[in-house]
């Protein structure tokens, strides 16, 4: 479904969505309400969400429509002024599973028509051979989490991308206020969305939440954001975490990476690092939570049925990395308990 008040708008993104012989245009709406009222009656596995229309508006509509088509996921197309990403990314703790800035006149492109029908795919169903795969990852985890931890963490450290803000904010909000350990979180956004999603993190965890600049220390009981214009990395000078932003590329092509931050902090910390992979579209955060399984470290993922796209946590799960695959409130709960057993030693 496609919802968006301009015609012309409405017009491209239906020719952009329907050149791919695998996808089909169920419906379209030019206001939120008639979105609304037709879901009722329409099956949909992905909508096409601008928020700024006239009427109840696409933020404000986007409780509704997310309980009237429960089984879609809406991909948000946003402007690119300040409001849009206020707006943006609070549509993304809301449930909104991803986003793609609206271009300019003239933007409409091959490129970001490629760029679209790569977002739908993904977010679009799983083939029963996904699923499967899916199962057996998932089965094989659960439960291994004591077996498999070797060093207690002394850093928490959160990768995230396709529809991983949402499940950020409902493991954060599970935090218990007397978790002391450093937050650190990485999380696929266009970089002048990174300031606005910061302050919502510092409002959602009631931690003091920074951005990632080169030496900024890393400090207990804080949150620390990647920076949108480089890789968040961290070094040991002494008995202190300094953040250093790096640039150069990663394996998984994403900027910022996960990546970096895991292999950073497997040294920084010698393996005494929590890894948490939440929902997101491909691999980001494999290379990363092998080097620090390798060095004792323990990483947990977010299970399928809860995850938009489950990329980046099947990928880890399914190399037989994490030690425990579960919703984000369980998620919380493991981290309690993980962090609480290591205070104790």
């Amino acid at each position: 479904m496609i919802v968006d008040d301009s015609l012309t708008v409405r017009t491209i993104f239906k020719r952009m969505v329907e050149s791919d012989g695998g996808m089909t245009v169920v419906a379209t709406a030019s206001s939120a309400e008639r979105a609304i009222a037709q879901l009722k009656t329409v099956d949909v596995d992905v909508i096409l969400l601008d928020l700024e229309m006239p009427g109840m508006g696409g933020l404000e509509a986007l409780p509704s429509i997310l309980k009237t088509a429960e089984n879609a996921q809406v991909l948000v197309v946003s402007s690119l002024t300040e409001d849009g990403a206020e707006h943006t990314v609070t549509a993304l703790s809301m449930g909104a599973a991803d986003t793609m800035l609206k271009p300019r006149p003239g933007g409409f492109n091959e490129d970001y028509r490629s760029q679209l029908l790569g977002k739908i795919r993904a977010l679009g169903p799983a083939s029963p051979e996904d699923e499967t795969a899916t199962e057996r990852a998932e089965t094989g985890s659960v439960g291994e989490r004591i077996r498999r931890a070797h060093k207690w963490p002394k850093v928490i450290a959160i990768g995230a991308s396709t529809g991983g803000i949402h499940a950020l904010n409902i493991l954060l909000r599970n935090l218990q206020p007397n978790l002391d350990l450093p937050i650190l979180v990485t999380q696929h956004l266009p970089q002048s969305f990174i300031p606005v999603f910061a302050r919502q993190i510092e409002t959602t965890s009631a931690r003091r939440t920074v951005i990632a600049e080169d030496g900024v220390e890393i400090r207990a009981g804080e949150v620390t954001v990647a920076a949108g214009h480089g890789h968040l990395a961290v070094r040991r000078v002494g008995d202190r975490f300094i953040c250093k932003v790096s640039s150069e590329p990663a394996p998984s092509g994403c900027m910022p990476s996960v990546d970096p931050m895991l292999a950073s902090l497997s040294s920084a910390y010698d393996g005494h690092v929590l890894a948490v992979i939440l929902s997101g579209m491909g691999r980001d955060g494999l290379q990363g939570a092998r080097s620090l399984a390798r060095n004792g470290g323990t990483i947990f993922a977010q299970n399928a049925e809860t995850s938009a796209v489950w990329g980046m946590p099947g990928a880890v799960a399914k190399d037989g990395l994490a030690s425990l695959v579960a919703p984000p409130e369980e998620l919380a709960a493991a981290i309690m308990d993980e962090t609480l057993a290591a205070a104790s030693k």
